[in-house]
């Protein structure tokens, strides 16, 4: 029996050893860390024929190195053990490989961006579903994608709609989407990536690979970008028709998301929805909104599915969600928003005057728009966790001095409270440009926190 070995005992690490498993591979799963969780975990594999081996880290000095390593999507693609795997011929892949191997005969959406990818991928699909398509979500939301293809036996697909990081396309060679979508371009995970050209390169992999291409015509990197590399992509443009770069897409009109087919024999455009019918806030959804109403219309969906969908459509956890109003205030959590470029278009979707609640663990990247943001709108800011000190000496360089360290998010949420009422401001907003690993686990525990301290107001 061939021996293939995870790294990563996470959701999605766990639905790959599931996945080989069923395959007929001897597997064995391991993780650098211990934890109760973790135990109980390996013992519920063990019962299904799983080695989990924790505080392990997979060394190929092994008698018998195995034939295969899957690796889940947190983990870096150029640790050693990964570049001598490579080097001995030992295949290395990522999980959404993994998952596309088994998958590949359903047609995909695959959608990347810097930001913006959540939102999409939440309302392409929502829309799918409202159609009356068995499309699930996977990726970075939703299920892990090997989870998909553990269950699918039970149910025919119709389509998947996948999230794919910078991370996971880069460990994932052949995936190939019928409709491929690229949301915006800004610097991030630039610790792992070293250059904004590298970062740009491994999500293009993923769109040459796509059938269909979708790109946000109104974010200035791909813009540019597109008048060289994407000839016959379809573009999308709040701005109006005259944005899209190659006369056929999608773009807004009279407050009207309208497509226009435009070819040497047919240039015809027609209104699909009022974009009244969308309740989130902010100029970024709107382009969220068009990006996903066009993978919809290439997937032959009808106008009318697409309109209730839009219609019914809450808003994703995390990104500008907004959990209650008191005393006149709201209160809005934008955990998800985890570098400057994200926090700084949170920070534009709402009302001002805003007491902003940033920080965490600081990410390498340009934080003058953001602070030129705050400057504009923000009547205080609360620093909470690592980036505080980080952030402070930052905003007295740009000559901002309005802001207070606060440690911790049970002590910012009710001093925004105080502060919103001294200088009537409208919203206290959670938008922490940062990562959450200091001090949470990931960006929704995070966000849980925020939501559980306004509650207790």
């Amino acid at each position: 029996m061939p021996k293939a070995h995870v790294i990563g005992l996470g959701k999605s690490g766990v639905a790959a050893a599931r996945l080989l498993k069923r395959e007929g591979w001897e597997v064995e799963i391991a993780d650098t860390k211990t934890s109760p969780g973790l135990l109980k975990q390996q013992q519920e594999l063990a019962v299904e024929g799983i080695t989990v081996k924790l505080e392990y880290s997979l060394e190929l000095n092994d008698t018998e190195p195995p034939k295969l390593i899957v690796v889940s999507p947190g983990v870096p693609w150029d640790i050693p053990v990964l570049i001598a795997a490579r080097e001995q011929g030992i295949e290395t892949i990522g999980e959404m490989e993994l998952a596309w191997r088994n998958l590949h005969s359903t047609p995909w959406v695959a959608i990347t961006g810097t930001n913006g990818k959540t939102t999409v991928t939440s309302l392409v699909g929502a829309i799918f579903q409202t159609a009356g398509l068995n499309a699930p979500t996977c990726g970075n939301i939703g299920h892990a994608a090997c989870e998909i293809a553990v269950e699918q036996s039970h149910r025919s697909l119709d389509w998947i709609i996948a999230e794919l990081s910078s991370y996971q396309i880069e460990s994932s060679n052949s995936v190939a989407p019928k409709i491929g979508i690229w949301t915006t371009l800004t610097p991030d995970h630039l610790a792992r990536h070293k250059t904004v050209e590298n970062y740009y390169n491994i999500k293009a992999q993923l769109l040459r690979g796509s059938e269909m291409q979708i790109f946000n015509g109104d974010d200035p990197y791909l813009r540019k970008m597109g008048e060289t590399d994407w000839k016959d992509a379809y573009w999308t443009s709040i701005k109006g028709k005259d944005y899209l770069i190659n006369g056929k897409g999608f773009y807004i009109n009279d407050g009207w998301v309208v497509e226009t087919q435009h070819s040497a024999s047919v240039s015809e455009d027609q209104a699909i929805m009022p974009i009244s019918a969308l309740r989130m806030v902010g100029e970024h959804n709107l382009q969220n909104l068009l990006l996903a109403i066009a993978a919809a219309r290439l997937a032959g969906i009808e106008k009318q599915a697409i309109h209730q969908a839009i219609s019914e459509f809450p808003g994703v956890p995390h990104r500008l969600e907004h959990i209650r109003t008191y005393e006149g205030i709201d209160f809005i959590n934008d955990s998800k928003a985890t570098n400057y470029d994200a926090a700084e278009v949170g920070l534009a979707a709402v009302k001002s005057p805003v007491i902003l609640i940033a920080g965490g663990a600081a990410k390498a990247g340009d934080d003058k728009p953001w602070i030129g943001k705050i400057k504009e709108k923000a009547a205080a800011v609360l620093l909470i966790g690592d980036a505080a000190s980080l952030f402070a000496k930052r905003f007295e360089e740009e000559g901002y001095s309005n802001y207070e360290d606060v440690g911790t998010m049970q002590k910012a949420v009710p001093r925004g409270l105080e502060l919103a009422k001294q200088h009537d401001a409208s919203v206290v907003l959670l938008s922490p440009a940062c990562a959450s690993f200091d001090q949470y686990a990931n960006f929704e525990v995070r966000g849980d926190d925020f939501r559980k301290w306004c509650l207790e107001l």
